[in-house]
């Protein structure tokens, strides 16, 4: 899944937080234009000059096939996003060019910032357009009752169901009105055989056994509709050319959370920083026998990490490239290769940068004072990442209920996504002040106080980076506890006027105190003390709203252009 990484990455965007609730359709100019400003133009450059002539060949097919993405995805979205585009295009005024292109960036009528609401009339030549977008995008027939389909998926034999309930078929209905099951396979025929093509194509160019490996199952899947071959194969990519290419996530379904969108993302690998996560896996036991809990709660032997890397992207596409940008992912969603493989976690580093730069360092300058703006860096920011995904391996896993085998998430019900990302913000700032004392991390992050003073004032800037956004996210309000609660320890400072600071004299105490009671919270399965825990800090208190109130002219994220892809197309 996606979500559960993007709010520490990306932020959670709830309606209008930009620029209030959107205007009553139809925007203008004026108000479009605002709207898109919510968005950071930036380029994602890559150097591309280490690829072989056989994976030159092989990206540019890529990039080819992912723009096919593009129009599957608008098709999945809305039936009627390829005719509105088509009508929409044909005009050339200013307003005409302006719907063009917020209609591009959110892939539909509807704009994402602001709650699903339409930015254009209720109707367009002879294309209506609804004013919220469809609960169940174009997987299901637009005016089924979700009870009707409920009813209909609940008589069917049991293999039948669950063809009806997978990732990868849309529900139809025929002639006598009777629902029916189709195949994506089916369904996207035309497109899928030009993508099985491109992929074909790229695999006998490049000159990776892996890659070659994965792009050949790939393109059979999208022909057979069976994917478990070319998913275990994407497992096991290692390639210098990384991608991720097929219908995935299954956010686009609001009705039920069952159909998988299409998305894309061509990438290059980056090998320093995935080495990077290699030596923090290494480190995996130690980290776990020195936390901050009781011996009797700590993991003996700490299983191996999923797989993780660390890319820089050069295309996206799809649902990879619509409205808030992806800055990592967590794929398969399929259950049988999460229980024999469990899933692997792709890193966009250009992105996350591109994201460093348009948001966190304009929200600095606004919530630090002077003195410590220059403590705010990429690499501690990004660091801390990594850190924050390896460390939802630590701590524990299992735990006793009266006698009976549990788990955190079952003991701590509704709490637990709270709790959990937030334990792995702490457990990661605490194992990288850890490993900086000990040494571990001079190569990279550096040590001593210019590398902790680095560490803990980014990490209090991008504080406010995911508080932007309120406090509908676990991610946004697991930060409100550990804001509030560093605040209440005095490691973190108010100095009444909206800006914050660091007192290193406490800091990691108080991390470390933080740390703990997180920690014994999912030990114990205490679920009162999550709940009182969340009571008390999960607010936005005045002095901390006084920065937020100062970041409205922050961008809400960014919006990427891809010359690189476009030299390598060119060539």
């Amino acid at each position: 899944m996606k979500k559960q990484l993007l709010s520490l990455l990306v932020g959670t965007v709830v309606a209008g937080t930009a620029i209030g609730s959107a205007a009553a359709a139809p925007a203008g100019v004026a108000q479009l234009n605002k709207m898109t400003a919510r968005y950071a133009p930036v380029e994602l450059v890559v150097n591309a000059g280490a690829l072989s002539a056989g994976d030159r060949r092989a990206i540019a097919k890529l990039i080819e096939a992912a723009k096919i993405v593009d129009i599957l995805q608008l098709r999945q979205r809305w039936s009627g996003n390829e005719a509105l585009l088509a009508a929409l295009q044909n005009d050339n005024s200013p307003l005409g060019r302006a719907r063009v292109d917020y209609f591009w960036l959110n892939k539909g009528p509807w704009s994402i910032l602001d709650g699903n609401t339409s930015f254009l009339p209720a109707q367009i030549g002879k294309i209506k357009i609804p004013a919220r977008k469809i609960e169940g995008a174009n997987f299901y027939p637009e005016t089924a009752k979700k009870a009707a389909l409920e009813k209909w998926m609940s008589s069917l034999p049991a293999q039948e169901k669950r063809d009806a309930q997978w990732f990868f078929t849309t529900i139809r209905q025929g002639k006598d009105g009777k629902f029916q099951t189709v195949k994506y396979s089916e369904e996207y025929k035309t497109e899928l055989t030009q993508l099985s093509i491109l992929l074909k194509e790229a695999a006998d160019a490049t000159d990776n056994a892996s890659l070659k490996k994965f792009l050949t199952l790939r393109a059979e899947a999208f022909l057979t509709n069976d994917y478990l071959a070319s998913d275990f194969a994407w497992m096991d990519l290692d390639s210098p050319v990384d991608v991720t290419i097929g219908p995935y996530e299954t956010y686009n379904d609001e009705l039920f959370g069952y159909k998988a969108a299409f998305e894309a993302y061509v990438s290059l690998r980056d090998q320093q920083e995935t080495d990077k996560l290699n030596f923090f896996a290494k480190h995996m036991q130690e980290l776990e026998d020195n936390l901050p809990l009781d011996a009797q709660y700590r993991n003996p032997k700490v299983g191996a990490v999923a797989p993780m890397v660390v890319v820089n992207q050069v295309f996206g596409a799809g649902d990879g490239n619509m409205g808030v940008q992806t800055a990592a992912y967590n794929l398969p969603n399929d259950e049988r290769i999460i229980s024999q493989r469990g899933s692997k976690r792709v890193m966009l580093k250009n992105v996350q940068e591109a994201k460093f730069k348009a948001t966190l360092q304009p929200i600095a300058q606004l919530v630090l004072r002077p003195q410590d703006r220059k403590d705010v860096d990429f690499n501690s920011f990004f660091t801390h990442i990594l850190a924050h995904e390896i460390t939802h391996g630590l701590g524990p896993h299992k735990t006793k209920q009266n006698g009976v085998e549990s788990t955190p998430r079952q003991d701590l019900k509704e709490t637990y996504a709270t709790i959990e990302e937030a334990k792995a913000d702490v457990t990661g700032l605490y194992a990288l002040m850890y490993m900086m004392d000990k040494g571990q991390l001079k190569d990279s992050l550096g040590q001593g106080e210019e590398a902790q003073r680095k560490l803990h004032t980014t990490f209090l800037a991008s504080a406010f980076r995911t508080l932007h956004f309120g406090l509908t996210d676990s991610h946004a309000r697991g930060m409100a506890i550990q804001v509030n609660y560093l605040l209440d320890k005095g490691a973190y400072v108010s100095h009444g006027n909206g800006t914050f600071s660091v007192n290193y004299a406490k800091i990691k105490q108080a991390v470390t105190d933080l740390d703990r009671e997180f920690l014994t919270i999912e030990a114990t399965g205490d679920y009162a003390r999550a709940k009182a825990m969340m009571t008390k800090y999960v607010v936005i208190r005045p002095d901390v709203q006084k920065a937020l109130n100062k970041m409205k002219s922050v961008p809400n994220d960014i919006r990427p252009s891809f010359p690189t892809a476009q030299a390598l197309l060119a060539r």
